[in-house]
């Protein structure tokens, strides 16, 4: 079996001994339009197979070889990119490295830009940029995403003029469409080394791409390992539609069980800080696919214990609208104990001795029995630890889950329309050619 372990225990109350047990013949339905490629936005599934298909491919190896040359010449690397195209990257780089990687020599440092339009920031970034030797990684299938196409043309512009334009060539990458689009065809002009986007991936389940792999490689940590997590998986979860052994099934059918009782929120909730981007994450892969036709289970995210003492009141005692879904680890990478006081003026010598994660586990437990008795159900997911295998094993997982609930809902998850209705109004308060009727409408409402 794999790694990953689901409960859902404490649920059962809420949805009714048998709910499960009769979603299965949707879970299966849904379970084989997917696999079978024969649903809505059946031409966006290369992602199913991609970590197999990837491993047994020479794409490691040339990513790899830009990683090294990457890490071999830049103190900084700023990866472009948004939604999709710097998450997945963010959220496993964060996730796997040390809490204080600010401090410490050795790789490459990964920044961002391109994933908010905030002029503070950018002209912070170019400051920094200043001091340092970077390089860049742009993504962008098309080139023309608003955020991320005005950070590059700034930094761009910064390269070019710190190192010249022929050397800023060299620390320049771009991850962008096979054949078209203004990034590609800038990429061929001035001689960008590439990679691609495949034309069946989604941004936001692009991660195993090498839209998440080369600023993972260039971090320092193992796509290889990180790509044997997700193909096994990929394995595991290809065997059967069963909730008693498909993890990513059972965790379908308990969350759709849920929102059919009036848990339309779903809060994703962890109690390790270098998760937080793993939640920033699934946010975008749950929101983005399953928000349409007015429907979907709203995910939203809190990071324990520290939201407990804000946000906790209100998942204990607030609207009994949520569903919470508690990501934990099951062994630290470090190990630090509680040290015996001899005044024990805090009253903690009760705790002397003790692993500082074992309080974070009970501190989880507490939390869930708290939370379930108060009318939250709480499902667990666990991981055995942080490494590549496992978040590769994790992010497969919410993948695999997400297309069937997608469907489930009755929704095609791997479209966006709504996305793009902020986009054109955007576009045309800022007088850009072809939106002017647009522009005087919104002019009017203002």
């Amino acid at each position: 079996m794999a790694p990953i372990k689901i409960n859902i225990n404490r649920i059962s109350k809420f949805t009714g001994e048998d709910q499960l047990k009769s979603l299965q013949p949707e879970i299966d339905k849904h379970y084989k339009l997917l696999t079978e490629k024969n649903g809505a936005g059946n031409e966006f599934l290369g992602w199913l197979t991609l970590p197999e298909e990837t491993l047994n491919s020479s794409l490691i190896k040339k990513i790899n070889d830009e990683a090294l040359r990457f890490r071999a010449t830049s103190e900084l690397v700023v990866v472009i990119g948004i939604g999709g195209s710097y998450l997945g990257a963010r959220a496993i780089i964060d996730a796997l490295s040390a809490q204080f990687k600010h401090y410490q020599k050795g790789n490459p440092e990964i920044i961002y830009a391109g994933q908010n339009i905030s002029e503070d920031y950018l002209f912070d970034l170019m400051q920094l940029l200043n001091k340092r030797d970077y390089s860049i990684i742009v993504i962008s299938k098309s080139g023309t995403t608003t955020e991320p196409a005005i950070a590059f043309r700034l930094l761009k512009n910064h390269l070019e003029n710190k190192y010249g334009k022929e050397h800023a060539k060299t620390r320049i990458v771009a991850i962008t469409d096979k054949s078209r689009g203004a990034l590609k065809k800038l990429a061929d002009k001035e001689g960008y080394p590439e990679f691609v986007i495949p034309d069946d991936v989604g941004g936001r389940f692009s991660v195993l791409t090498p839209v998440g792999l080369l600023p993972v490689a260039v971090a320092g940590f193992d796509i290889s390992k990180l790509l044997s997590g997700a193909a096994s998986m990929q394995q595991e979860l290809y065997k059967t539609s069963s909730l008693d052994t498909n993890p990513a099934c059972l965790y379908t059918a308990a969350r759709n069980a849920l929102y059919r009782k009036g848990m339309k929120i779903e809060m994703l909730v962890n109690f390790q800080p270098t998760l937080y981007y793993i939640v920033e994450w699934w946010k975008q892969l749950f929101g983005e696919s399953e928000g349409k036709e007015h429907k979907g289970i709203f995910p939203a995210g809190a990071h324990f214990s520290t939201d407990l003492h804000s946000m906790g009141q209100y998942i204990q005692d607030g609207l009994r609208i949520l569903q919470e879904t508690m990501l934990l680890v099951e062994k630290p990478a470090k190990t630090l104990s509680i040290p015996n006081a001899a005044d024990d003026a805090d009253g903690l010598n009760y705790l002397a001795g003790k692993r500082i994660h074992e309080v974070n586990q009970m501190a989880a437990t507490g939390t869930a029995l708290a939370h379930n008795d108060g009318g939250v159900p709480v499902i667990t997911i666990s991981l055995p630890e942080l490494n590549e295998f496992n978040i590769g094993e994790l992010i497969y997982f919410f993948e695999f889950a997400c297309g069937i609930s997608g469907y489930m809902l009755g929704v095609n998850p791997f479209d966006q329309p709504g996305v793009e209705a902020y986009k054109n109004n955007m576009f045309a308060l800022l007088g850009k050619v072809g939106f002017e009727d647009k522009q005087k409408e919104l002019l009017m409402k203002i």
